[in-house]
């Protein structure tokens, strides 16, 4: 039976987590399972980054166990405004993460498990990854009707995806990681993972949209903590390894050095934003102001995240020329973010003249191309 991660865990956390990081990094032989103590998507993404970087893979493979708090996860090369629906993210406090490998956008949270598996590049393999995840879900539950695709998603009654997956090969070492939807809400799981923004062009790699399902809907009996086990206990089993689950807290220095940078960079809005490869917005919107509805245009290009060119193309003296034209200086060169809109329009507001209908519609204006972002 395999160790569970369980209050027995826990406590016995510090005695686990004293172990030389020496030992951890560099054992030259056998296989590793290893799960994290942490809901937190961004201590988990670096944790996958630290394994990555620092651990030897030669002689020796690596299964990495975690789950998240609600949080929507980008791919390296992917357009947040086009994946998602960031405003609705904002108001649910849903964390928004972009990670190292490609592939497209899913959402997590405490009903769905993530695998990472690790091995060195010449042994990377993940079709066979997939297959022993299906091999284990039939070995708790022989009537699951689960297969692999061609497009290395496992599906649930030839129809459902049931798991995603990306990857991300380095020089010598090489991980893919996979979800498994055990119980995720999916009614927030349809509701972010679209995108309201209209008039956006991208090169930017998009998601394929699928039609998903839970494994608990199949089969409630199941459990999050049955899964875990059953994969660990395969994993062990196909590589030949203990069946012991290391514990890991992914913000324990000791055990891994230079965690918390990798964690904070992952946080940065530099990475999540200004990682997104360069796009344009051209599209129009109505404001409706007293009894007139006036159609505005706006054209920017965005680069790292940033307005590089703007463009508003408003009715001809609904505001002064030259304040709208400083409107357009202060956007060139900012964050094509809310925030950072809306700190410059109250900036600009402040040196506006003393008129309240003025004021009105320069609020309005701002309101409508916060929206856009």
């Amino acid at each position: 039976m395999v160790l569970r991660s369980s209050l027995k865990n826990c406590l016995q956390l510090s005695c686990i987590l004293r172990t030389p990081k020496a030992d951890f990094r560099n054992t030259t032989s056998g296989g590793l399972i290893v799960q994290s103590v942490s809901n937190d998507v961004y201590q988990n993404l670096a944790v996958e980054d630290w394994i990555h970087d620092h651990m030897n893979l030669e002689n020796r493979q690596v299964l990495f166990l975690w789950r998240n708090s609600p949080a929507v996860v980008i791919g390296r090369h992917q357009n947040p405004w086009r994946e998602c629906t960031l405003r609705l993210l904002r108001q649910k406090k849903i964390k928004l993460a972009r990670r190292r490998s490609g592939g497209g956008t899913v959402y997590h949270d405490l009903g769905n498990i993530n695998l990472t598996f690790f091995t060195t590049r010449k042994k990377y393999e993940r079709m066979e990854n997939l297959k022993l995840v299906v091999k284990a879900l039939k070995s708790l539950r022989p009537q699951l009707d689960v297969h692999v695709t061609d497009r290395y998603d496992i599906l649930l009654d030839r129809h459902y995806k049931i798991s995603g997956t990306a990857a991300k090969l380095g020089r010598t070492t090489a991980y893919h990681h996979c979800t498994l939807l055990c119980n995720a809400d999916k009614f927030v799981l349809s509701a972010v993972l679209k995108s309201p923004y209209k008039g956006l062009k991208s090169n930017a790699t998009p998601s394929v949209p699928a039609s998903v399902k839970n494994l608990f809907e199949e089969d409630p009996s199941l459990t999050c903590e049955m899964l875990l086990d059953a994969i660990a206990e395969e994993y062990a089993t196909q590589h030949q390894v203990d069946h012991h689950i290391t514990v890991i807290n992914p913000a324990d220095e000791t055990v891994l050095p230079g965690i918390n940078n990798k964690t904070k960079e992952l946080q940065t809005w530099e990475w999540v934003y200004g990682k997104t490869p360069k796009f344009s917005v051209n599209t129009c919107f109505d404001m409706v102001y007293k009894d007139s509805v006036l159609d505005v245009k706006v054209d920017m290009d965005v680069k790292h995240g940033r307005i590089e060119v703007c463009n508003i193309d408003l009715p001809e003296q609904w505001l002064p020329p030259a304040l709208c034209s400083e409107l357009v200086k202060s956007l060139t060169g900012s964050k094509f973010c809310p925030n950072e809109t809306t700190t410059l329009a109250t900036t600009l507001l402040r040196v506006c003249p003393q008129d309240d209908e003025l004021q009105s519609r320069w609020n309005l204006l701002c309101e409508n191309l916060i929206t856009l972002m």
